[in-house]
């Protein structure tokens, strides 16, 4: 249900009304738009579908003035799969016992626009009463969540504080905001959607680098296994011996890089952990298991959608892993920092560089280089690099966040593929 909509209900509730009268709807209806839009903006928080089942019972509770609050998701088999309160705290919900299953007023099916409303609950023929322990409750008024996404339910508020029962504007209060709810309730399933195929994306991801990877490493092992075949086969031991050590060498490499890609598919940032702790967290383990000096500099919100944050933490990731693999430095510095416009992400070292034009043989460093950039690319961004044989390595990455557009505050946001 759109704003435009909603307003000209509000019009037309208007009509015929006293001055006085009107100035009090009004504070009204303006306490319930700001209670929708609370609920609607609030997934921009990236909040869980159960924090927002419980942000929509509070929201519901508090709007229209109820002592308790209730919302049911209910399964394909009309069966209650979850069922979430306002009002009842933890020690009556421990006398209450088990959860509803949706047997009588609560397995009353409401379709989109009804509403169940009662003056005294008990009186009802199909109540089935309440179980020992639980809150007294008189007045009812439910209405259904009719979300587009697989969820679906009934919003419950119980014992209006203000007055022995809830009447008509009661009830369209609840059905507007609950239409409301329903847009929020499928924001966040989307979101949450979005974040597991983000996921099963990046394991394939990097999967497909390991393969690539393991395969540069294992057409070098077979080179060296030759080598050392036909220096044996020429009797000479010490040569034969200087490349089973290579060899072996590589397998150790092989096995680090096979370890850091197993850290790389569980460190992610998320909502628990947002990028900047991340990264941090990673630094530290990267740090702890070699001789160079890490420094970790961040500026600026980092909030960004959780694909920017999940390959900017790869490029991170993939940075060091080259640094480790090739730099020999003493000192690297890791930058995040984000602006009004664009997002910059560095790495630098003070290794021993190389010459880029030269280097086409050094498959580890051409391999690296190529998933970061493929990386950067993939979400919009620009990636450099700064070296030279002595001089160090910077690779960078510059991040559009977008065109500037009007605030609704007054000053101006960005709109970008990250907010």
């Amino acid at each position: 249900m759109g704003i435009t909509t909603l307003r000209e209900e509000m019009a037309e509730s208007l009509a015929g009304m006293t001055t006085e009268d009107r100035l009090t709807r009004l504070e009204r209806e303006n306490l319930e738009l700001r209670a929708v839009l609370e609920a609607t903006l609030g997934v921009q928080g990236e909040l869980s579908l159960d924090a927002m089942l419980q942000k929509v019972v509070e929201h519901a509770t508090e709007l229209l003035g109820a002592e308790y609050g209730a919302l049911s998701v209910v399964g394909d088999d009309d069966q209650i799969e979850q069922f979430v309160t306002c009002g009842v705290d933890n020690e009556k919900r421990l006398r209450i016992g088990a959860p509803p299953r949706g047997v009588g007023l609560l397995g009353v099916p409401l379709l989109e626009d009804q509403a169940l409303r009662l003056a005294d609950i008990a009186s009802d023929p199909r109540a089935a009463g309440f179980p020992a322990g639980h809150p007294e409750m008189m007045s009812l008024l439910a209405v259904p969540i009719i979300c587009r996404g697989p969820h679906r339910g009934n919003l419950y508020l119980a014992n209006k504080r203000s007055e022995e029962a809830f009447n008509d504007d009661d009830q369209r209060t609840l059905q507007r905001f609950a239409r409301g709810a329903a847009v929020a309730i499928d924001t966040v399933d989307l979101h949450q959607r979005s974040e597991s195929l983000a996921i099963a994306e990046e394991r394939l991801r990097i999967s497909r680098e390991i393969h690539d990877g393991l395969a540069q490493v294992l057409a070098y092992v077979n080179t060296k296994a030759q080598a050392a075949r036909e220096l044996v086969s020429r009797r000479k031991a010490e040569d034969a011996i200087h490349q089973l050590d290579e060899l072996a060498a590589a397998a150790r490499g092989v096995y680090s890089e096979v370890r850091e890609s197993i850290l790389a598919l569980r460190l992610q940032p998320s909502a628990e952990q947002p990028l900047a702790e991340t990264v941090v967290d990673y630094v530290e383990h990267w740090q702890r298991r070699g001789t160079t000096v890490a420094k970790v500099d961040i500026k600026g919100d980092l909030r960004l959608s959780s694909e920017v944050q999940l390959q900017v933490v790869r490029i991170v990731q993939e940075a060091l892993a080259n640094v480790r693999k090739h730099s020999r430095a003493r000192h690297v510095e890791i930058c995040l920092e984000r602006s009004r416009t664009e997002l910059l992400v560095s790495v630098a070292d003070d290794g021993c560089g190389f010459d880029p034009e030269l280097s086409a043989d050094e498959g580890g460093r051409r391999f690296g280089l190529s998933v970061m950039r493929e990386r950067a690319e993939g979400i919009g961004g620009r990636f450099s690099l700064e070296t030279g044989p002595g001089a160090g390595t910077r690779i960078s990455v510059a991040l559009p966040l977008g065109t500037r557009l009007p605030d609704w505050t007054g000053g101006t946001r960005h709109a970008n593929p990250d907010s």
